[in-house]
């Protein structure tokens, strides 16, 4: 395979995160985490469980994986409900999938310190980042 030079490109190459919006369809309930000390965000506080893909499986494969180091559930991923860049950084590009925990006890894992279950209604109150009109939109939506 021959070596790309990214420094060439002046758009279209991002940083990609995917992100779990765990929603507890009984309750009406989202699971968010809280990290500390993010080194790419540093004013990143709240936020939905999720990482950075592999390349060798499909997003959803290394987003349950991801969602089970950082909560210890086990979900069925839905569906993509958004994507966006961050006014904090454009070069990250995060995509949002809709999750349902089918197994586990919730617990804060990796880069996590502690997590809990909000109504989406509480979000803007815990996320101390840009957290998108149309993407909290979408999650108020979720348990109409």
């Amino acid at each position: 395979m021959k070596k790309i030079n990214w420094s060439q490109f002046k758009r279209g190459v991002f940083v990609v995160n995917y992100l779990a919006i765990v929603f507890d369809f009984k309750t009406g309930k989202i699971l968010i985490g809280k990290r500390e000390k993010d080194p790419y965000i540093k004013k990143l506080g709240w936020g939905f469980p999720g990482g950075r893909p592999g390349y060798k499986q499909n997003l959803e494969h290394y987003l349950k994986l991801e969602v089970k180091k950082k909560t210890n559930l086990k979900v069925r991923v839905k569906n993509i409900l958004f994507a966006k860049t961050y006014p904090e950084d454009r070069r990250f590009l995060s995509i949002y999938y809709l999750a349902e925990a089918i197994r586990g006890k919730e617990k804060a894992g990796e880069k996590f310190v502690e997590i809990k279950w909000v109504k989406p209604q509480e979000l803007k109150k815990y996320f101390t980042t840009s957290l998108h009109r149309q993407l909290y939109n979408i999650i108020i939506n979720l348990s109409k």
